[in-house]
C-alpha cells in the first residue's frame, strides 16, 4: 500500500514543481538594436535608445520583475554587415530588433526577421516600399517618404514650377523616394524634367561633374534626396559653380533639417551656402513627455553624454524602446515567458540558429 501512495505523490510533485517552473516570469529579455552608429543620426539614437532602455527598467509600472537588456551592432550602413549584424543578435535570442537606418539595410534585415520571426522596428528606414504586405515583421516607427514627397509636390505646383531636376543618391531610399515624387507630380499634371543619381559614395568631383551637365537645361527647380551625413556637399559645389542664385530654386527633403538641427551650432559659412533653399521637416506633436525629454537631453549635452541636439529620429528611436516593452510586457502578462527553438532555416545547420516562438504573438501586441 506504502508503494502505490508515494508514485502517485512523487509525480503530483513534480507536476506542481514543473507548473511553477514554465509559468515563472522572464527574469531578462534580450532586444537588439543594429544602425549605424557614427551618422547624424546614429549618434543621436545611441543615446535615446540607451535612455529608454534605463527608463523601462527603472520604472515598476512595467515589465515588473522583468528587465530589457539591450544588445546593440554597428553596421557603417552598409548591407552586407546589415546582414551580419542582425544574424549576430539573433543568436543571442533577442525577440526584437529596433533599427536600421538606412532603407536599404532594412530591406535585407527585414527578410531575415521575417525568416526568424521577430519584429523588425525601423526609426528612420523611410523607404515607401518597405511595407508589411512584403516584410510582415516589419514595423515602421517614422513617417514614409509618401507624406513628404506628397508635401514637395503640392509645393511645386503651388508656385507652377517647371524643369524640375531630381538629385539623388542611388540607392533604395533615393530611387523609391524620387520615384514617389513623380508620382505625386503626375497626379498635379507635372514631372520630373531630369534625374541625376550620385552615386552612394559621391565626391565633389562626381558632384561637380554632374550639376555641371544639368546647368545645360537652363533655369531649373532642384529638388535634392540626399542623406543627412553628405548631402551639404551638394550645396557646397553648387555655390562653387554660381548655381546658389535667383535663377534656381533649391528644395530638399527632411535630411537637411535633420543635419541642420543635429547641429548644436551653425556657423556662417553655412547658412551663406544654404540662403535661400527650402527644407521640409517632420512634424512631432507637442506634449509634456516630449518638452520633457528635451530638457533631460539639455542636461546630457551640459554633462557632455552627447553633443548633437535631439531630432525627430532621436524621439522615434525612444519611442521604439517603449513600444517593445509595452509590447513585451503585454506578452509576458499572457504567456509568462520567453522561448526559442530550433528550425531549419534554408541552408543554415538547424542547431545554428533559434526562431522566436512567441514572434506572431509579440508582433501582434
Amino acid at each position: 500500500m506504502k508503494s502505490v501512495l508515494v508514485k502517485p505523490l512523487r509525480i503530483l510533485i513534480w507536476v506542481l514543481v514543473s507548473g511553477y517552473v514554465h509559468c515563472q516570469r522572464t527574469g531578462v529579455v534580450n532586444i537588439g538594436a543594429v544602425y549605424t552608429h557614427n551618422s547624424v543620426i546614429g549618434r543621436v539614437a545611441k543615446v535615446a535608445i540607451e535612455t529608454a532602455v534605463a527608463d523601462v527598467n527603472g520604472d515598476p509600472s512595467i515589465l515588473k520583475d522583468t528587465q530589457l537588456k539591450l544588445i546593440m551592432e554597428d553596421v557603417d550602413c552598409n548591407v552586407f554587415m546589415g546582414a551580419v549584424k542582425a544574424f549576430e543578435v539573433l543568436e543571442k535570442e533577442v525577440v526584437a530588433i529596433i533599427g536600421p537606418l538606412s532603407s536599404s539595410v532594412a530591406h535585407m534585415i527585414s527578410m531575415i526577421a521575417n525568416s526568424f520571426q521577430v519584429p523588425l522596428l525601423s526609426f528612420a528606414a523611410t523607404d515607401s516600399s518597405l511595407t508589411s504586405l512584403q516584410f510582415p515583421f516589419f514595423l515602421r516607427t517614422t513617417q514614409t517618404d509618401s507624406y513628404q514627397m506628397a508635401a514637395m509636390a503640392e509645393l511645386i505646383y503651388y508656385y507652377g514650377w517647371q524643369n524640375i531636376i531630381a538629385i539623388f543618391v542611388d540607392n533604395d531610399y533615393g530611387r523609391n523616394g524620387i520615384s514617389v515624387l513623380e508620382e505625386e507630380l503626375g497626379k498635379r499634371m507635372s514631372k520630373i524634367s531630369h534625374k541625376v543619381a550620385l552615386p552612394v559614395q559621391f565626391n565633389l568631383s562626381s558632384v561637380a561633374d554632374l550639376l555641371n551637365k544639368s546647368k545645360l537645361v537652363g533655369s531649373c527647380v532642384y529638388v535634392v534626396h540626399a542623406n543627412p551625413n553628405s548631402g551639404l556637399t551638394i550645396f557646397s559645389v553648387a555655390q562653387h559653380l554660381q548655381m546658389m542664385t535667383s535663377n534656381y530654386v533649391w528644395l530638399a527633403t527632411d535630411w537637411l533639417s535633420t543635419t541642420l538641427d543635429s547641429l548644436s551650432l551653425v556657423n556662417g559659412t553655412l547658412l551663406h551656402i544654404l540662403q535661400g533653399v527650402v527644407g521640409l521637416r517632420q512634424h512631432t506633436p507637442e506634449s509634456s513627455h516630449k518638452n520633457a525629454f528635451l530638457s533631460r537631453w539639455k542636461e546630457f549635452q551640459k554633462r557632455g553624454l552627447v553633443r548633437s541636439e535631439l531630432i525627430t529620429y532621436g524621439l522615434n528611436a525612444y519611442d521604439s524602446v517603449w513600444a517593445v516593452a509595452r509590447s513585451v510586457d503585454e506578452f509576458l502578462n499572457e504567456y509568462g515567458n520567453v522561448t526559442f527553438s530550433h528550425k531549419k532555416m534554408g541552408n543554415l545547420p538547424q542547431e545554428m540558429y533559434k526562431t522566436f516562438d512567441g514572434g506572431i504573438f509579440l508582433l501582434e501586441k
